[in-house]
C-alpha cells in the first residue's frame, strides 16, 4: 500500500486505542517548554457564580438595581468553564478591589457531574 492510499475505515485506531495513547503521554514527565506550541492558543474561560430561570417578560422587567436570584447559597463553590467545559470549581475572592477567582478543585473527567 502506498502512503496517499486513504486506510480503511477498520484500520483507523479505536476511541481505546487513543485514550490509551493520551494516557501514557499523561504519564511521561513534561516540562513547561513541553507546552510551548499551544501558548499563544486562545480559551474562553467563565466561572459561574449561579444559574437563574426566568421568563422574558421577566427578564426585560429588570433594570439598575433588581436582585435576581441564584440557585446557589452564599460561600458555594463556584463553576469554572474553560471553552465551555468545566474544568475545576472555586471561590470568589477580592484582589485589589477587583473580584477574582480562585480554583479550590480541579473536575477530573467524568467527576463533572458531581
Amino acid at each position: 500500500m502506498s502512503d496517499d492510499t486513504p486506510l480503511p475505515l477498520e484500520e483507523f485506531p479505536t476511541q481505546d486505542m487513543a485514550s490509551m495513547l493520551m494516557a501514557q503521554i499523561a504519564h511521561e514527565d513534561k516540562t513547561a517548554q513541553d507546552l510551548a506550541p499551544v501558548f499563544d492558543v486562545p480559551v474562553s474561560i467563565s466561572a459561574v457564580l449561579g444559574r437563574a430561570n426566568l421568563s422574558v417578560a421577566a427578564l426585560l422587567q429588570l433594570g439598575q438595581g433588581s436582585i435576581l436570584e441564584l440557585d446557589r447559597k452564599v460561600g458555594e463553590a463556584i463553576d469554572i468553564y474553560v471553552n465551555n467545559r468545566l474544568v475545576a470549581r472555586g471561590e470568589v475572592v477580592i484582589v485589589d478591589d477587583r473580584l477574582g477567582v480562585t480554583m479550590t478543585e480541579i473536575i477530573k473527567d467524568g467527576d463533572a457531574a458531581a
